[in-house]
């Protein structure tokens, strides 16, 4: 297996769960993984290079190339460091797998400030300084006269999609992810780099007894199904695909449509009353919304 035969990437948060799958499904198709994880829990506290660690262990005990890294990913100056650790390591950077996070979730009044700022900085901004610091690399391969053929896949989340009770401050970053992946994309496209999302569906630390689920459930939330996906989109068969985001578990894959413009009226400079009429008209001919069929709207 070598669809990423000789291709170096960094898979962060990739101690455990989903972005172990990535790294070992990587590694089994020939890539050479810094395999990151600060090791703390599902809510961001504690730190332990052993998970990371303990992947690198599989991989190279497999026949494969890789090595720990346990970098806070929200911190600009250890994004950077382990950005240059694997060009340092293995000789560059092909792929990038942004798929760190935490999870403290609470209703709206039940938040603490810490609650809100620690779950963005680790899955937003955790996102972008990984993503900056990888895109500062491709741009000066580039500007050198070096062909550059990379790909980073980030992870969104059907909750920042179509948002999920409880979770105002997980899904807020998470769809900060996706609009950072679209202008990802287009910035990136010109230097040979694409970036996509990936909104996964599989069983891990994050999810475990979030949702009941029978046998047949489980099995389909394998965190492979998600890895053969990424590791598809990381290899040089992708290259013609960018700025999309793609829904992903046992169940099958499936490209998520964004935002458009439904139906229109004329604006008003100074008679806001006159609009109830037009705005509920302008509501019914346009498509119902994908968070309104998870159950928790009504329609109008």
């Amino acid at each position: 297996m070598s669809l990423c035969e000789g291709r170096v990437a960094v898979v962060t948060g990739a101690g455990r769960g989903l972005g172990r799958a990535h790294a070992l499904m990587l590694a089994k198709n020939g890539a050479k993984v810094v395999v990151n994880d600060l090791g703390g829990e599902k809510d961001g506290r504690g730190q332990d290079i052993g998970p990371a660690q303990g992947v690198v262990d599989e991989i190279i005990t497999a026949g494969g190339q890789a090595v720990a890294n346990g970098a806070n990913v929200a911190d600009w100056q250890q994004a950077q460091e382990m950005i240059e650790q694997a060009v340092d390591t293995f000789g560059g950077l092909d792929i990038l797998i942004n798929n760190a996070g935490i999870l403290r979730d609470k209703m709206l009044w039940n938040f603490s400030e810490y609650d809100f700022d620690a779950v963005v900085e680790v899955n937003l901004k955790g996102t972008f300084a990984p993503l900056h610091h990888a895109a500062n690399y491709w741009r000066l391969q580039s500007k050198a006269g070096n062909t550059v053929d990379a790909r980073v896949i980030n992870t969104t989340s059907s909750s920042g999609l179509f948002g999920n009770l409880g979770q105002a401050n997980y899904a807020s970053a998470k769809a900060g992810v996706a609009s950072m992946t679209i202008v990802a994309a287009l910035e990136l496209k010109r230097i040979g780099v694409t970036v996509n999302a990936i909104a996964p569906r599989a069983e891990s630390r994050m999810t475990a007894g979030l949702i009941e689920q029978n046998e047949e459930q489980f099995a389909r939330r394998n965190p492979d199904y998600v890895a053969s996906l990424v590791t598809w989109l990381a290899s040089r068969e992708s290259s013609d695909i960018t700025g999309r985001f793609f829904e992903a578990w046992g169940g099958g894959y499936a490209v998520l449509e964004g935002i458009r413009h439904g139906a229109q009226t004329e604006a008003t400079l100074d008679d806001p009353a006159s609009l109830g009429e037009a705005i509920h008209r302008i509501v019914r001919h346009s498509q119902t919304p994908s968070h309104y069929n998870r159950g928790q709207f009504y329609d109008i």
